[in-house]
């Protein structure tokens, strides 16, 4: 049967297609395909995620996997062993057995009758790291994949650590997985689901334990880094981020390490880009559909002709904790990324920062409650996550001004600077901001980076600092394309602390800086456009009744009695019910991050998620808290579990541990 390209094919959904795997342990996975696919096979494209496929992917899953299927493939949207509707447990992220499934699944689907043979791959964070993760292991069916928001390196830039410190998304999103995957399967689907979710909650690890008894860059990490042996990914891949997500250095990397690959980094902030914020959105399934037509199916569609490298230059605005768009144009890179751009060196020196070297003798100390004005991390609640205006952290920081600028600038790449300085303490910390200074003094964080010194010459054998010597780094800042106006200014905050971005060292410590200069990748001035995407295109939205509206708080308080200062987070996600198939989930987050500013020991962490699911008298709901806080030697850590079933308690947990500080 021949389909003319612009034809559209009949459709049909498995809800519950069981995929059994060697060992026994049985995955389900929804399944959107041609009905007519067992007489004309279509290649299939995977996305194999935790994060439940029958409530908690829902709303982007109906926008993207039906497009792709009436436009001739089979899209099959897996849960992972011990999440959602499948089988087993799981142990923790992207374990050689989570991979060895995907490798099994994915050869398991291209013998199908209504499957051509080839496989596609897909996935944004968890499944965009996956995608990668698997394509190194070279399944000879997987051909192509498109991996959104995800990493190459998972000790350098993911969620546990950034330049050798902790992030405190470690004990977040820990709290995140604690909560998501101690879930029960939908009752509808599982007879035996009362057994599965007991099984859950006896075993659900916490894993912050496990990911802080790694705290320099071993062999735990190097599993699943890809950076590590960039020629063993064979298939085609395509690499996508945002700006106003954490992940924005893979799309880069990938780039100039992999050959024949492609990349789109827009404003985004943690999400697919024909749905994400903020605008503008792209066609992202257009361009997926030509990726996948010419790597899937063989058909010309020029994509190997498209720019290696399309960026949104973001225009300099005011800062604000979100915004609905941000103005700009694409930019185009024929060939490679940003490294071959031109550097523009600026000095740091006791007259502020410019073209010109000279003396620099600063002292830097900052309060321990420095970074409030951060963020999050990585944004991806749609509230106000992104980072406010600076100048409250600024005047807690030693900054470096240029003069107004004489021309726009536009920078394009990953900054660098390379400093001298010597600290008081074995251990001490760095934090640098480079920000955008409006002419009435408003600050705008353009990008960011952070350092233990103590891994100052590599995260696999950190070293303490000697006090009083100095040490030459160089901090390299996460990769950007921001354009600084004409009479507008150029900023470079130095602070000691970056809280509750990065945990503190265990001592006040005072850097003292000698030299400093910043390395700018300046691109020519882009007139406008110079790659045009095609509008944003979906399919029908999730089909929901809403019983409880979403809410998101974020807010600063100072204890005037204490002196300690606290960053409270609350965000309800809301609670609805499925119009098809009748499932209701909600769920509320809620996080404390408290400090005083004299003092680093003081640092604690709070995390506590409310999960509801219910289904035909059935109510299941989940309480899962955790805490973090340090003395000078030691993390300590307790979580608790506790699981309700029609109001009655079904289960308690109760776990405490403490690891050991290694030069953290």
């Amino acid at each position: 049967m021949n389909h003319t390209a612009n034809s559209l094919r009949e459709i049909e959904e498995l809800p519950d297609m069981g995929i059994t795997l060697s060992d026994g342990c049985r995955l389900s996975a929804r399944v959107w395909r041609p009905v007519d696919a067992a007489r004309d096979p279509v290649p299939a494209i995977l996305e194999y995620l935790p994060y439940r496929k029958r409530d908690g992917t829902c709303a982007r899953d109906a926008l993207t996997h039906p497009w792709f299927a009436r436009r001739g493939y089979a899209c099959i949207r897996v849960d992972i062993r011990g999440n959602g509707d499948s089988d087993g447990l799981m142990s923790d992220e992207y374990t050689p057995q989570e991979l060895s499934d995907a490798v099994e699944v994915i050869r398991w689907l291209a013998r199908q009758d209504w499957c051509s043979g080839s496989v596609g791959m897909m996935g944004i964070s968890w499944g965009g790291f996956n995608s990668l993760q698997v394509a190194a292991l070279e399944p000879e069916p997987l051909k192509a994949i498109i991996t959104l928001c995800s990493t190459v390196d998972r000790f350098a830039d993911d969620i546990h650590y950034k330049g050798g410190c902790l992030l405190n998304e470690n004990l977040g999103w820990g709290a995140t997985m604690w909560s998501y995957s101690s879930r029960a399967p939908d009752p509808a689907l599982r007879g035996n689901w009362r057994d599965m979710w007991l099984d859950r909650l006896e075993n659900e690890p916490f894993l912050p334990s496990l990911w802080l008894r790694h705290q320099r860059r071993d062999a735990y990490w190097r599993h699943g880094s890809v950076c590590e042996s960039y020629d063993t990914i064979r298939a085609s891949v395509l690499a996508i981020g945002g700006w106003g997500d954490a992940y924005k250095n893979a799309v880069p990397q990938l780039i100039e390490a992999v050959p024949g690959s492609k990349g789109i980094v827009g404003p985004w902030v943690h999400k697919y880009p024909h749905f994400a914020v903020p605008e503008p959105r792209i066609g992202f399934l257009q361009e997926a559909l030509r990726w996948w037509d010419r790597w899937l199916k063989n058909v010309d569609t020029g994509v190997e002709d498209d720019p290696d490298y399309r960026a949104f230059l973001m225009d300099g605005v005011r800062p604000a904790t979100w915004y609905t768009e941000r103005p700009g144009r694409w930019l185009s890179e024929g060939k490679g990324a940003t490294s071959h751009l031109p550097l523009r060196t600026l000095h740091l020196t006791d007259s502020g920062l410019g073209g010109q070297g000279g003396g620099l003798s600063a002292t830097v100390r900052s309060p321990h409650h420095c970074g409030m004005m951060a963020g999050e991390y990585c944004a991806i609640w749609l509230g106000p996550e992104l980072p406010g205006d600076q100048r409250a952290d600024d005047a807690l920081s030693v900054c470096f001004d240029s003069r107004p600028l004489e021309e726009d600038m536009d920078i394009v790449g990953a900054p660098s600077l390379r400093l001298t300085l010597s600290a008081d303490r074995p251990q001490a910390q760095i934090a640098i901001r480079l920000n955008h200074i409006h002419p009435d003094g408003a600050s705008t964080r353009i990008t960011y980076g952070v350092l233990n010194l103590c891994h100052r010459d590599g995260s696999e054998h950190p070293a303490p600092l000697s006090p009083g010597k100095a040490v030459d780094i160089v901090l390299s800042l996460d990769h950007i394309a921001y354009r600084v106006p004409k009479g507008h200014r150029l900023r470079v905050a130095v602070s000691s602390a970056y809280w509750p971005l990065i945990w503190p060292s265990p001592e006040t410590a005072t850097l003292t800086l000698t030299r400093g200069a910043l390395e700018l990748p300046i691109r020519d001035r882009a007139a406008g456009d110079e790659w045009q995407f095609p509008p944003p295109d979906a399919d029908d939205p999730w089909d929901i009744e809403q019983l409880r509206p979403e809410a998101h708080v974020r807010r600063q308080e100072t204890d005037l009695t204490t002196g300690e200062v606290h960053l409270v987070i609350e965000d309800d996600f809301g609670k609805v019910r499925d119009a098809d198939h009748g499932l209701i989930n909600g769920s509320i987050a809620r996080e404390r991050w408290s400090i005083h500013p004299d003092d680093p020991l003081s640092a604690r962490g709070s995390c506590h998620w409310t999960e509801e699911l219910e289904r035909d008298g059935i109510q299941l709901r989940t309480e899962t808290s955790c805490e973090m806080w340090s003395d000078a030697t030691q993390f300590h850590l307790k979580a608790r579990l506790q699981a309700f079933q029609n109001g009655s308690l079904v289960l308690d947990r109760d776990l405490s541990d403490s690891v050991p500080r290694d030069l953290l």
